[in-house]
């Protein structure tokens, strides 16, 4: 079961369309895990990311430098367990 969902990124446009993405599906699946938005730099590096957007789940890094499609976030959250 997905417990924490976070969003790490400067606040751009790929990071707020990953942010709106991951909300809809969480959705779709029934799931009401909630999304932290990450823009603090120190705290993104600290997940091992060097390019942003990127999407961590349960504190394991899902995706990153890229904006996932709604259909490979569902299918990575189910993976997992969501």
């Amino acid at each position: 079961m997905v417990t924490s969902v976070q969003i790490l990124g400067s606040g751009c446009k790929n990071c707020k369309q990953l942010f709106t993405r991951t909300e809809e599906v969480l959705k779709e699946l029934g799931k009401d895990a909630a999304v932290e938005k990450i823009e603090d730099m120190a705290r993104i590096m600290s997940f091992g990311v060097m390019v942003t957007p990127a999407l961590v789940v349960d504190g394991k890094l899902a995706f990153s430098g890229f904006v996932p499609s709604k259909e490979q976030i569902k299918k990575y959250l189910l993976q997992v367990g969501a």
